[in-house]
């Protein structure tokens, strides 16, 4: 018994095998249910090491490969967190509705001319302010500036065609990030991606090279925080409320300090 095993790191590169392996056919999709471990990450109180997410990705044709389809399936999550803080309303006393009726799209270059002088998560924070609910899309590529809103991996979304779901957060004054989407690479994008990654060498990898083969479906898919959302249809002010991680002693001390009842 000496085998080698590895685990999946990259979720959204299973996802897509997946649809081809077990034959799933166009409109028809997946979820999963993904609990990771992120041992480097900075923790504060909307990151934590443990991460937990609902995962989907779902088998389109190549002609949907376009803004209109991503904007289409960004309004169908929106609408269904709509819904969540509506029945939250309901059912709790202390929660107010907070989410405007409809999610406004911008790209990341129009938010580099509107807050030239800002960084790209000030731009996020003051537009997330104002509108409530955002849709930031077209992240990976250089901006104006020579540097990108945020890094992306070059060979899984597609940098023209994926987008952010960011709503406006009182509890605790800051742009919170809810859902991470896109229409993945084809066989163009990818070559393209890589090669302004600086890395067009990982094109002989298998996955890759699958893609540039045209042997795995096109896609659509992204991720859901489950404890962001959790924590924010709860309104609470740290994430280790809603699920149980590790956290440094010194935010056990101010949570407690503050009343805050980590699990």
């Amino acid at each position: 018994g000496d085998k080698e095993a590895e685990v999946v790191h990259s979720l959204a590169k299973w996802k897509r095998y997946a649809l081809k392996k077990y034959g799933f056919s166009l409109g028809e999709g997946i979820y999963t249910d993904m609990n990771a471990i992120r041992r480097d990450e900075e923790t504060d109180n909307i990151h934590s090491i443990f991460v937990d997410q609902w995962d989907w990705e779902k088998v389109i044709r190549k002609e949907d490969r376009n803004l209109d389809f991503l904007e289409e399936t960004v309004k169908t999550v929106y609408k269904c967190l709509r819904k969540t803080e509506q029945y939250m309303a309901i059912q709790y006393d202390y929660i107010d509705l907070i989410l405007p009726k409809d999610i406004t799209f911008v790209t990341t270059s129009e938010l580099e001319e509107m807050f030239p002088d800002n960084t790209p998560k000030e731009r996020e924070y003051y537009f997330a302010k104002a509108k409530g609910a955002i849709c930031v899309m077209q992240i990976g590529d250089k901006l104006a500036n020579g540097e990108p809103h945020d890094g992306r991996a070059p060979d899984y979304d597609d940098w023209a065609l994926n987008a952010d779901i960011i709503v406006y957060y009182p509890v605790l004054d800051i742009a919170l990030e809810l859902s991470s989407m896109g229409i993945r690479v084809d066989e163009k994008s990818l070559k393209e991606q890589l090669d302004k990654a600086g890395c067009p060498e990982r094109a002989k990898l298998p996955f890759q090279k699958a893609i540039l083969n045209k042997e795995l479906p096109y896609t659509i898919g992204g991720g859901i925080g489950q404890s962001r959302i959790c924590m924010f249809f709860l309104r609470k002010a740290h994430i280790g409320e809603v699920q149980s991680s590790l956290w440094p002693e010194e935010t056990i001390k101010a949570c407690e300090e503050h009343g805050i009842q980590l699990l």
